[in-house]
């Protein structure tokens, strides 16, 4: 069954993706803004195919990669009207394969010209480029709708992570107590949030980032994201009762009297927003914001009455971002905004990986989770959409950060293997697929963040 959903067509299509991005994001750094200007004529390089120098290298080496990115989309394109595929995926491969000569042909105008004081010509490489990204994402969405929408989809089934529904005895005494408050403030949250304030502060400052900045907004952040993650238990303690996943929390398992999770989500919330204050009136607003948010708006307006709730409650994710850059420089900026655009993309594709594995907790609970609502085979399309604006979002990002060849390789890499998992997703239809298409998300956002902060600060 695999063997026939991940057909050559699929993998040249996951090819072509991955080829296509890892030239656009190159292009949209700064990656080949010194290397381009070594060879001012195309094809060749005033009349040769001597490779002379590292810039020449990186200019032939683009040329190539483009050349075959090219002729495999047209290929694609081929093979799609000759095998038959639905209209809409041959429409969208021919229209990729005719748009491409129209790249390639900006492409030489603005290598015989100079990438210098071509600002205009670069964005319309740019945009044409993104159209055709866009048309190969498209392409395989509806490809892999048309061969597993109607399979069976085995996401939620088998056991859950956490077992029977029973949560079993209660331990008690000290440790287990730290430990129930611990896990209040979801602390699996905060490594990943953190890295996003950290990453946001080096893309503001530089290497001129200051340590003190550092250890006052990333305390601040993790007491404001345990505060939040508090408040939700206490709000959703009988959602918790529900699901398998949840039904041995603190709170529904009456580890921790409720009156003294509030009072503890109090406390870290006077505490984070004291912290924030040391680094600025605008980082401590975004605190109290990012607390309010995700306590109120995503916990008890967005998640139990909407089906949008995970794409709406991306804010909360991107906040850290915002709150990262403001502690650097008092204000919001482009580049807080980028990163915080990319966390709001990548929440959907992220977290409806783990709506499809606890797909049954969802809907006993009455959650309109898109799988309970939309169903399983819409879901896993709405996840490679979102992986694809995300992708685009890692573009914008790299542009408007000023990074270089590091972001792009690396981002490319990891976006690459989230899109394998994701159609082994489509392919597969289970809970393993499922999980390991969610912790490729959490790898992709990770080490995206992690070579952030490195090209900010050292490269």
């Amino acid at each position: 069954m695999t063997q026939r959903v991940v057909t050559r067509f699929v993998g040249g299509l996951v090819a072509a993706i991955s080829g296509l991005y890892l030239l656009i994001v190159l292009g949209a750094t700064q990656s080949l803004t010194g290397a381009a200007d070594a060879c001012r004529s195309w094809p060749g390089c005033h009349g040769t195919l001597a490779i002379g120098s590292v810039d020449l290298g990186i200019v032939w080496a683009h040329r190539f990669a483009a050349a075959a990115v090219g002729v495999l989309i047209v290929a694609l394109a081929a093979l799609a009207w000759l095998h038959g595929e639905p209209r809409r995926v041959r429409v969208a491969l021919t229209g990729a394969a005719l748009l491409y000569p129209v790249q390639i042909g900006i492409g030489a105008v603005l290598a015989v010209r100079g990438s210098v004081g071509s600002t205009g010509g670069a964005a319309v490489h740019l945009g044409v480029a993104l159209v055709i990204f866009t048309a190969l994402v498209a392409a395989l969405a509806w490809t892999l709708e048309a061969r597993t929408a109607d399979r069976p989809s085995r996401e939620s089934s088998g056991p859950s992570r956490r077992g029977d529904r029973d949560p079993g005895p209660v331990t008690t005494g000290p440790l287990a107590t730290l430990r129930a408050y611990l896990t209040l403030t979801k602390p699996k949250l905060m490594w990943l949030l953190g890295l996003v304030a950290a990453a946001s502060m080096a893309l503001a400052a530089g290497p001129d980032l200051a340590v003190q900045t550092v250890v006052f907004t990333l305390t601040g952040g993790v007491l404001a994201i345990g505060a939040s993650g508090t408040f939700n238990h206490v709000l959703e303690r009988d959602v918790d009762q529900e699901m398998n996943r949840t039904a041995d929390r603190p709170l529904p398992t009456a580890e921790i009297p409720v009156r003294n999770a509030v009072a503890f989500g109090l406390v870290l919330t006077a505490l984070s927003l004291v912290t924030f204050w040391q680094v600025g009136v605008l980082a401590t607003a975004l605190g109290a914001i990012a607390i309010a948010f995700y306590s109120i708006g995503y916990t008890l307006v967005l998640k139990p009455n909407t089906v949008q709730n995970t794409v709406i409650g991306g804010f909360a994710g991107a906040l850290p971002a915002l709150i990262g850059w403001a502690a650097v420089t008092g204000t919001v900026g482009w580049g807080g905004l980028a990163l915080g655009g990319v966390i709001f993309l990548w929440t959907p594709a992220h977290f409806y990986n783990l709506a499809l594995a606890y797909r049954d907790d969802y809907a006993a609970a009455d959650i309109p989770m898109m799988p309970v609502v939309r169903g399983n085979a819409t879901t896993r399309k709405h996840v490679l959409g979102w992986l694809g604006a995300t992708l685009v979002g890692a573009v914008a990002l790299g542009a408007i950060g000023g990074l270089g060849p590091l972001y792009a390789v690396v981002t490319a890499a990891v976006g690459a293997v989230f899109l394998v998992a994701v159609v082994r997703l489509h392919a597969e239809r289970d809970r393993p697929a499922a999980m390991r298409a969610f912790h490729a998300s959490n790898a992709f956002l990770g080490l995206l963040l992690v070579t952030v902060a490195i090209d900010a600060l050292v490269v």
